[in-house]
């Protein structure tokens, strides 16, 4: 698949009438067990990424280390593949578009890039310079920005929605494609929303959230999973070691995926 073949098919796939869903990927390995599940698109968790390379989430992975395993999934798979990028891994907007530039020779047509608890106004600049660099790529790259206010509880609730939607409309002025707000599962919430934004609104989903088809109905066009996906596969190691040095028994890995399977994935990249 060509660069721009697979940007313009990432691009087509954020739709209401069938959102795009998304169970993010942290290494080669899940990216391509994700793929194989049916997947058109891959999609990255800079929480799992951090994670699997030994640091916490929070823009601490060095922007090589980011990148790298941006262009290991993107080498691996067939589909588009969106890389997560925090804040940008930089401080200045120049800093940022580096970033945005490396993302793009690494093999990625699409970033997530979040405010988190910084001023709107950095989040605007970075946005305006990350489309900046993909124009002089020569990139059509889907730039989704994410407004942290409902997942991180930022300021009077009783205003949250307007300032969602005051920085998510900066936020596409600046040169976003699509909105992701995580952290909100009402039904009522949600529509008003997407009924708001003129681009693409993007929801993080797990239990307790509507069902994919039942959001795609309130005007979300993509549905992620984020880190909750590499979080059950820590869950089931810890299960598994949990069980092996208490009990002495083996139960909880009935149900792993078969060593041919997994390996034959790999076989198929080389």
């Amino acid at each position: 698949m060509t660069s721009s073949h697979g940007a313009s098919l990432f691009r087509s796939l954020h739709t209401s009438a069938r959102p795009l869903a998304l169970a993010n990927a942290w290494d080669v390995a899940s990216a391509l067990i994700v793929e194989a599940a049916g997947a058109p698109a891959i999609a990255t968790t800079s929480a799992g990424v951090a994670w699997s390379l030994g640091a916490p989430d929070g823009d601490r992975v060095s922007r090589d280390l980011a990148v790298d395993a941006v262009a290991r999934v993107a080498a691996a798979v067939t589909v588009p593949v969106s890389a997560d990028i925090e804040g940008g891994h930089g401080q200045s907007p120049a800093e940022v578009a580096d970033t945005v530039t490396r993302v793009l020779e690494a093999g990625a047509v699409g970033i997530n890039i979040e405010d988190g608890t910084r001023p709107p106004g950095i989040l605007a600049a970075r946005l305006e310079a990350v489309r900046a660099a993909a124009d002089r790529a020569g990139a059509d790259l889907f730039v989704n920005a994410r407004v942290d206010t409902y997942l991180l509880g930022l300021g009077d609730p009783a205003g949250r929605l307007g300032d969602t939607l005051a920085r998510a409309r900066s936020y596409v002025d600046a040169g976003a494609d699509g909105i992701f707000v995580p952290g909100v599962t009402d039904p009522e919430l949600i529509k008003a929303l997407a009924d708001a934004l003129t681009v693409p609104l993007n929801v993080l989903a797990g239990p307790g959230a509507p069902p994919v088809v039942e959001l795609g109905a309130l005007g979300v066009a993509r549905v992620s999973l984020g880190s909750s996906v590499v979080q059950s596969a820590y869950a089931a190691a810890r299960h598994a070691a949990r069980e092996l040095y208490g009990a002495g028994t083996y139960e909880s890995l009935q149900g792993a995926l078969d060593y041919p399977e997994l390996n034959d994935l790999f076989a198929k990249t080389g």
